[in-house]
This record gives C-alpha cells, sequence and structure tokens, in this order.
C-alpha cells in the first residue's frame, strides 16, 4: 500500500474545518453569547444549561460510538454516515442565528444536535486512516492532521474576529458553517468510497458493540490497563470541563469581550503546542507517567488559582501556563496507554480508549453547571473541577509502568 497524496490531504483537510466548530462554537464565541444572551447568566442558569448541552450530546456519541465502529467496520456504509453525520452538525450550525434571547430550549438542542453530528462523524472519519496510509505512515499522517486542525482553528478564529466586534453573531455561525462544509467536501469527493460489507447496518452495529464490550471485559481483567483508564476517565474530565467553561468563566466572572477572549484562545493554543513540542522528547526520556503525574500537578494547581483570580492579567498568565499542560497531558496520556496494548490489538484497544475520552465530557460539564447555578457564581464550579485532577492523579499514582521503555504484557 502506497502514501496517496490525494487522500492524505482531503483527509487532513477535514481536520482543518471541523476546527472552525471547535474553536468558535464548542469553545471560544459561541458558549459566551448562549450563556450570557440566550439564556442569562446571573444566577448561573446559562452555565446549567450549557453544561446539560454537552454532557447530553457526549453522553450520545459516547453510547452510541461502539455501534458506529462497528458499522463503519463491518456495513459499507462508512462514507455516506460520515458525509450524513457531518450534514447534522453543518445544518445545526447554521441554524444558530434562528436563536433569540429566551430561547434556551432551541439553542439547546441545536448545540447537542452540532455535537453529536461533530463527534459522531469523528468515529468514521478516524476509522479512514488505515485505508488512506499504510501502518508505517499512521503516525506522521495522524499529526499532519493534528497541524492543519490547528491552522484551521487559528483561521477560523481571525475571520471570526472582526464579525465579533462588529457585533454580527449571527454571520459569525454562518462563517462557521461554511467554513466547515466548504473545507470538508473535498474528503467527501476523494476518500475512498464504499465496499459493500457482508452485514446490513443493525448486524454490523451489534458485531461492533460486542467486540468493545469483549475488549472492555479484557482490560477490566488487567490491573494496569483497568487502573489508567480509570485515572483517564476521570482527569480528562477534568480537561473537558476547562476547555468548554473557560471562556464563560473568563467572561462572566473576569468581565472578558468577545475580542479578547478571541485572542486569548489563540495564546493557548500556541501556549499547548510549545508544550507538546518542548515535552515530546522527555516523555521518551522520563516516560509517560511522570509527565502526566507533573501536568496533573499543574492542572490542580491552576484551577484552584482561578478561584482566587480577580483580574485579567492573572488569567491571561494562568490560561498560558494551562496550556502548557493541555498539550503535554493528552500526548503523553496516549504515550502511556500504548504501553498496555498488545500487538495487533491497536485499533480493539484504541476504540476503548477513544470511548473513554468521549464519556469523560459527560460528567464534569453538569457538575460545573450545577455548582454554578447553585451558588450563583463560578468560582467554587471551577474549583471542584480542581477535585477531577487530584483524584485523577492519586490514581494514577498506583498504576505501574509508564516508564521510558516500559512494557506491560
Amino acid at each position: 500500500m502506497k502514501l496517496n497524496k490525494k487522500h492524505t490531504l482531503s483527509w487532513a483537510l477535514f481536520d482543518f474545518a471541523n476546527s472552525s466548530y471547535s474553536a468558535v462554537i464548542a469553545s471560544v464565541v459561541f458558549p459566551v453569547y448562549y450563556v450570557n444572551v440566550i439564556v442569562g447568566n446571573d444566577n448561573g442558569l446559562g452555565d446549567l444549561w450549557w453544561g446539560r448541552a454537552i454532557s447530553v450530546s457526549m453522553a450520545i456519541v459516547a453510547l452510541s460510538s461502539p455501534f458506529l465502529g462497528g458499522i463503519a467496520d463491518y456495513s459499507g456504509i462508512r462514507k455516506r454516515l460520515f458525509f450524513i453525520y457531518t450534514l447534522i452538525s453543518v445544518a445545526a450550525i447554521a441554524s444558530l442565528p434562528t436563536l433569540e434571547k429566551g430561547k434556551l430550549f432551541e439553542g439547546f438542542a441545536l448545540i447537542a444536535l452540532a455535537n453529536i453530528g461533530m463527534e459522531g462523524g469523528l468515529v468514521f472519519y478516524n476509522s479512514f486512516l488505515p485505508r488512506i496510509a499504510p501502518q508505517e505512515y499512521h503516525g506522521r499522517v495522524s499529526s499532519w492532521g493534528f497541524g492543519v486542525g490547528y491552522a484551521g482553528s487559528v483561521l477560523s478564529l481571525l475571520i471570526a474576529l472582526p464579525l465579533v466586534k462588529a457585533g454580527q453573531f449571527g454571520n459569525t455561525w454562518i462563517m462557521v458553517a461554511a467554513f466547515f462544509m466548504i473545507f470538508a467536501t473535498p474528503a467527501f469527493l476523494f476518500l475512498p468510497g464504499d465496499i459493500k460489507g457482508n452485514s446490513s447496518m443493525l448486524q454490523a452495529g451489534i458485531t461492533g458493540f460486542r467486540y468493545t464490550v469483549k475488549t472492555l471485559q479484557e482490560i477490566w481483567e488487567r490491573r494496569e490497563p483497568r487502573r489508567f483508564l480509570i485515572s483517564y476517565l476521570i482527569y480528562e474530565d477534568g480537561v473537558n470541563t476547562v476547555i468548554v467553561f473557560s471562556s464563560i468563566f473568563a467572561a462572566t466572572t473576569l468581565g472578558f469581550k468577545a475580542q479578547e477572549l478571541i485572542l486569548l484562545y489563540l495564546i493557548v493554543q500556541v501556549s499547548a503546542l510549545i508544550g507538546a513540542f518542548v515535552m515530546a522528547k522527555r516523555t521518551d526520556i522520563w516516560g509517560p507517567k511522570k509527565v502526566v503525574v507533573i501536568s496533573l500537578i499543574m492542572w490542580t494547581l491552576v484551577t484552584t488559582l482561578a478561584f482566587f483570580i480577580q483580574t485579567k492579567t492573572q488569567f491571561w498568565i494562568l490560561a498560558s501556563v494551562a496550556g502548557l499542560s493541555l498539550g503535554t497531558v493528552q500526548a503523553a496520556s496516549r504515550a502511556f496507554y500504548t504501553q498496555f496494548v498488545p500487538q495487533g490489538r491497536e485499533a480493539e484497544y484504541f476504540g476503548v480508549y477513544s470511548l473513554a475520552g468521549k464519556s469523560s465530557a459527560v460528567l464534569g460539564p453538569l457538575i460545573f453547571g450545577y455548582i454554578s447555578s447553585t451558588f450563583g457564581s463560578q468560582r467554587p464550579a471551577i474549583l471542584a473541577v480542581s477535585a477531577f485532577f487530584f483524584v485523577g492523579l492519586i490514581i494514577l499514582r498506583t498504576v505501574k509502568g509508564g516508564g521510558p521503555n516500559a512494557g506491560l504484557g
């Protein structure tokens, strides 16, 4: 199998496309708009509904991902469903301009649909990698997608900046929908077509679910990967909660304006890349466990200090430090997990890893929203997030392995 440049480029461009959603809609601009303008957040009600939207949508994706993975592998309609899920997300984003003040239920439904379409589509998107690149190129092609995705985040935010400054939020959502669809189109045109499978869609989904359950049972019987995944599930929930609520906290508690949030996010993205790059070699030398432990200590301190933050300058500094840990903890966690994966079982084991990652976006946002609405303040909510990092750290410390050249059978 040779590396197909057309397939690779069109695959990477999809990451470029969907990063506009991740940056503008899921992370920076729309969360603040929904919480403060559509719902109103004086008593934490906006936080509550935003947390519900993210948690419900991610729970649906997490529960359905084993079925979707099975459909992608066995039914022969991978590309068709990839297109349908993406179209659902784009259509929901394009409908966001219809929202007005007080339409919290409509906003909840639209962002949940957009998130389900986006995250569900990624299941099919990721499954194309083995079809478009030989095994020795998987790491590089995956990294190219990540790098191109970062560029997509930056470009979409730079396009959004003047629109946001002018208060044209409806046009901002339309821009994201157009950006997403335009740059996703090459994937639908040029990625390999569907190959007729031997199973119906239902049979394929059931087969995928059975394989996932079987792999889960196998992992559960192995002490070290079981403890690692429990730890990962908990601390990654903290990471995801910070990602989806950081801009809302900055806007509501510290008074950041929309354009300031965009610049803040850009700086965090750059610092995340720097952190991942600087720690890449050290992860191999020190071992991934040590790097994850250091990152979790930093995250615990960052979320604890956020409780006491009073000025924008303090938050700029704190967010930059958090960014350094963001890129590091995710890269090192994946490297740690690889030590538990039996040779030839990579797809099955990383399917479970992905399931844990998607499930980890369920509990944290709900807790943040409920605490914020209960106390009428986001400060105790952000302090509660530190518990995810601390508990995850304690469990991780009990996991054997993670050394520079460790290998666990």
